[in-house]
């Protein structure tokens, strides 16, 4: 279950209360990485082309947005074709190679498409809310999806308008892919120097 504005939501399905959970465990975990640092620890980046804290959280929350408008017009599109379901369900192959390919510790460099390439150098207080408040959106749309057929419900991918997946598949790579950034952007905590000062930007 979720709550928001003091109304606590029933979740049914529990394959969408299993993602709800780790969407609000992203949530955790991204503001307890952030906790306590500087500006320029946030921005700082562990060598040439190597993404900083900042850029794993807006390159999440620019995907997000993007994935976000996909969902909720396939869930549109589920309600109106009547396509309900109460599960299990069973993901075709290559959305479960997807989820594995996608899931930490990453298996092989996928590099990120150019328009999902985040901006360096922006402030905390911007960013972390920005992706917060994306996490909200996935819980709410988990809450719209509930009682859909998350598998034949399709959503377009935010890689190419050709590819969809199953709505159900979609939520579980959404949070593997959350992950696997904060993953990436718990070793650059790692290696931040003490007492950093970033070089000014003009």
């Amino acid at each position: 279950m979720t709550r928001r504005n003091d109304v606590i939501i029933e979740l049914v399905n529990p394959e969408l209360e299993q993602y709800r959970q780790q969407i609000e465990q992203i949530r955790l975990d991204a503001a307890d990485l952030v906790k306590g640092l500087s500006e320029e620890e946030f921005n700082w980046r562990p060598g040439t082309g190597q993404w900083s804290i900042e850029e794993c959280l807006s390159h999440l929350t620019m995907v997000g947005n993007v994935e976000l408008g996909h969902i909720e017009k396939a869930i549109d599109d589920g309600r109106a074709r009547g396509l309900t379901g109460s599960g299990p369900f069973e993901y075709p192959a290559l959305e479960r190679l997807i989820l594995r390919e996608t899931e930490p510790p990453a298996r092989h460099a996928m590099g990120a498409p150019r328009r999902f390439h985040p901006l360096h150098n922006q402030p905390v207080t911007a960013v972390l809310p920005t992706f917060d408040h994306v996490q909200r959106m996935f819980i709410l749309q988990m809450e719209r999806a509930d009682g859909l057929d998350l598998r034949r419900v399709k959503v377009v991918t935010p890689v190419s308008r050709f590819l969809k997946i199953s709505l159900g598949a979609t939520f579980a790579q959404a949070a593997a892919h959350e992950r696997r950034h904060l993953a990436q952007a718990r070793k650059v905590l790692a290696r931040i120097p003490k007492g950093i000062v970033l070089p000014a930007t003009h």
